[in-house]
């Protein structure tokens, strides 16, 4: 048995062109579902029915044709396979006419019936100059050789030939699934006593099953599918190009409204600022200018914001297309590919439309004379190609493949496939220091050779990945960082990483710098010394003032023998300030001349060296030592004792056991 093929048909035209009084001849369904519009006469409101023609289950979505209710209209015109377009015949073009036919074009119908509706009231002269209208205002539109079929919805004329024709239209139509996971954008949502939300709309991706659950957007709130209905009909799963009804159970809320989005719990993004591919039509006589305010209508919802043009223009004239972002007052669900219409910011005009690009946008600097043609690799590219531009226009300075791939609004596994396709391995000096970073060289783009691409363990047995543009830009900011620290703090042996991190110009998480200071230890760029970075060739050495300074220094501390100065008495006595103290000590510890015992207490090698072996003289007679054994033995304070057995037991010489020391088996010598 074959499977049974579904589709999506949208009414459009000029109100009281017969929109639903056909889609009731066709259906038998009345779609004025409302008081209201039953006792004004009109379409106020998205109406829905049902249709069968050979094995495709056909969902109507009727919407209203008046001005007023453009924006209900626009929530039920996404998503469609084919636009049932109503011309009255003794009418003709109306204002609505041409409106809704930019619509239609704008979000990228490609299929139409015109129906020359109430034909019964026309001439053959009238319907032939009827159509000749028609084919004016459609043309250069993606309506433009649609077929017309005169039509009467009073007296049945011309009723099988539509079907036929609708038959004919959908049958020709091969389209691939779209791509991403499942999402509804919700047209309508009630509560259904004794059974909780009910939301229903037409399913943009992907699909739904019974018990599944999902997450609605903008909020993230979790429910779960208790029931789900397609076409009004009861099913276990449904989707992409059906009309779908879910029942969810486990909401913390009820206030599910139209213009949210219900959604596979793996799509996440939502976004105030989007770039996006933007055409504007003749209706907006005198163009968009940039930074003017718009409305922008997304699936079911929604947000004023304003238009930002991105390639030097200060207005977009009327049919002309460009990229520009979208800068809204609240945020929407949307993803690449998604269409979307531009209306005036007084709701009295349709302005234009366009596709997403770049779902997650930052503010672009003007005239950025790369940026279109990334943003049209993005838009038309191949996938590797693609996903190597969503890295370079990412503010992040790496992403992972998942992110890459929703920001694609693809599949993730044909996103890493896209990426490692062309990987070369992993450098052997690099194979072992970095996790198997690699280098992974891209394509051609629209702006020339495509930069390679960098894979960096984050530190969670995963990879995030960065262009060699990036990469090269990270380098040149830790080189500047090092050798800065290194003019102000010559005597210092290396920068804290976590001091490099902060100062760098893009931010980088803690945990993925500690991957990237791999990597730049592996290639060279700098010297790692535990969580110290420095630059590969530089040597800590004292010059002609501080050597007078490392003298004293260390013929005080060789003079006090076991009991020597701390850094604050040093610090008084020697009249020497303590961060040069500190600087010069840590030479003298670099050069083996002192060692540092705790914190704020150095003795000279030799005075260890002789501490460590009358340690082991004494435990060499006697199994354990405490400390106010060892105490005796130096002849000295308790506080110069216990810090000397710390650092030998720190250093592995020897291992405490309750209050006493013993000797380690076979214990290293202690520096000297």
């Amino acid at each position: 048995m074959t499977e049974t093929l579904h589709a999506i048909i949208g009414t459009a035209g000029h109100i009281d062109h017969g929109k639903t009084a056909l889609v009731k001849a066709l259906t038998g369904c009345d779609t004025d579902r409302l008081k209201e519009e039953k006792e004004r006469g009109i379409s106020i409101d998205l109406g829905f029915a049902a249709l069968t023609i050979d094995d495709r289950r056909i969902g109507i979505v009727d919407v209203p044709g008046h001005e007023r209710f453009i924006r209900n209209m626009l929530a039920g015109a996404h998503a469609l396979d084919l636009v049932l377009f109503a011309v009255a015949a003794d009418d003709g073009v109306m204002p609505q006419t041409e409106e809704h036919l930019d619509i239609v074009h704008l979000l990228g119908v490609e299929r139409a019936v015109i129906a020359l509706t109430k034909a019964d009231l026309a001439t053959p002269e009238r319907l032939r100059e009827v159509r000749d209208e028609v084919e004016i205002v459609v043309a250069g539109t993606r309506l433009e050789g649609a077929p017309m079929v005169p039509v009467s919805s009073t007296t049945g004329a011309g009723l099988a030939e539509l079907l036929t024709e609708i038959g004919h239209q959908l049958s020709t139509i091969e389209r691939p699934p779209p791509p991403g996971r499942f999402r509804l954008p919700v047209d309508r949502a009630f509560v259904l006593k004794g059974h909780g939300v009910v939301v229903t709309g037409t399913a943009v991706a992907g699909t739904i099953a019974v018990g599944a659950e999902v997450h609605v957007l903008p909020g993230r709130e979790r429910a779960r599918v208790r029931s789900v209905e397609m076409h009004g009909a009861p099913a276990t799963v449904a989707g992409w190009r059906q009309r779908v009804a879910l029942n969810l159970v486990g909401l913390e809320r009820t206030e599910i409204v139209r213009g949210h989005v219900v959604a596979d719990p793996a799509v996440t993004l939502v976004t105030d600022r989007f770039d996006a591919h933007v055409e504007i039509r003749p209706a907006a006589r005198k163009g968009v200018a940039s930074h003017a305010r718009v409305r922008v209508h997304l699936g079911t919802a929604e947000a004023l914001g304003k238009i930002v043009l991105l390639e030097g223009q200060s207005v977009l004239a009327p049919k002309r297309t460009a990229y520009a972002q979208l800068v809204l007052e609240r945020p929407l669900v949307a993803l690449r590919g998604d269409r979307f219409i531009l209306r005036a910011e007084n709701a009295q005009a349709t302005l234009g439309g366009g596709e997403v690009v770049l779902p997650i946008a930052e503010r672009r600097r003007p005239r950025d004379a790369t940026l279109v043609a990334r943003l049209e690799t993005v838009r038309q590219g191949p996938l590797a190609d693609a996903a190597v531009a969503i890295l370079d226009l990412a503010s992040e300075f790496a992403l992972p493949s998942s992110a890459v791939a929703e920001r694609l609004n693809a599949d993730e596994a044909e996103v890493r496939r896209a990426l490692e396709q062309r990987a070369e391995p992993a450098p052997a000096h690099a194979a072992a220091g970095d996790g198997g970073a690699r280098i992974v060289p891209a394509g051609v783009t629209a702006g020339g050779l495509g930069p390679p691409l960098v894979a960096l363990p984050d530190g969670a047995a995963s990879e995030v990945w960065t262009t060699t543009a990036k990469w090269t830009r990270l380098c040149d900011a830790v080189r500047a960082v090092v050798a800065a620290f290194h003019a102000a703090s010559p005597l210092v042996p290396g920068i804290e990483m976590e001091a490099v991190r902060v100062q760098l110009p893009q931010q980088i998480g803690a945990k993925l710098f500690r991957a990237v200071a791999d990597r730049l230890a592996a290639e060279g760029i700098v010297l790692r010394r535990d969580s110290l970075l420095a630059a590969p060739g530089h040597r800590v050495t004292l010059a002609g003032g501080q050597e007078d300074v490392a003298a004293i220094v260390e013929a005080a501390l060789a003079r006090a023998g076991y009991t020597p100065p701390d850094l604050k008495v040093l610090e008084i006595e020697l009249g020497v300030p303590r961060r040069r103290l500190v600087e010069v000590l840590g030479v003298l510890e670099k050069r083996g001349q002192v060692i540092r015992v705790a914190p704020e207490l150095y003795y000279a090698a030799d005075a260890v060296a002789r501490a460590r072996a009358a340690l082991e003289c004494h435990l060499g007679n006697r199994p354990e030592i405490t400390a106010a054994e060892f105490r005796d033995c130096l002849d000295v304070s308790r506080k110069f004792s216990i810090a000397l057995l710390d650092y030998f037991d720190r250093s592995g010489v020897t291992l405490r056991v309750g209050d006493a020391r013993k000797l380690r088996r076979a214990a290293p010598r202690a520096q000297e």
